[in-house]
């Protein structure tokens, strides 16, 4: 039981840090569209902020990759999980105290910050389950 609810909460995390796949192949007025949604104010287009949407996209998309091989091999990977269980605690702080700082509405602010402490410390207590 303690390895599914470490597979559950790796495959959380895997989906927290891929949606942004999304970002790797939408248009620029797409992703517009889609942050105007979350609350940001347009933002005209400029070929280097394109460029860092899709690196940090990129980026992020494998990283939830990197969850999910943990997530189906558990065991091979154990020595990692607890460290990407950190690190989901440590983007947690640093967007809540970011989102403070900015005065960042509830949405999707309280989402990121919640899902980064629910996946990071399911993952760090049942992160032993994958050495068993």
């Amino acid at each position: 039981m303690p390895l599914r609810l470490l597979r559950l909460f790796l495959m959380f995390s895997a989906l927290a840090w891929g949606v942004c796949i999304v970002g790797v192949f939408a248009s620029w007025p797409q992703i517009n569209s889609i942050a105007q949604g979350m609350g940001a104010k347009p933002v005209t287009f400029d070929p280097m902020l394109d460029y860092w949407l899709r690196m940090v996209c990129g980026a992020f998309t494998l990283v939830g990759i990197w969850y999910l091989v943990m997530a189906l091999w558990p065991r091979k990977f154990a020595v990692a999980i607890p460290w990407f269980g950190w690190l989901m605690i440590v983007e947690g702080v640093i967007l809540l105290l970011s989102g403070l700082r900015l005065g960042i509405g509830p949405f999707p602010f309280y989402g990121d910050v919640a899902a980064c402490f629910i996946g990071g410390a399911g993952i760090l207590i049942f992160a032993r389950a994958a050495r068993l």
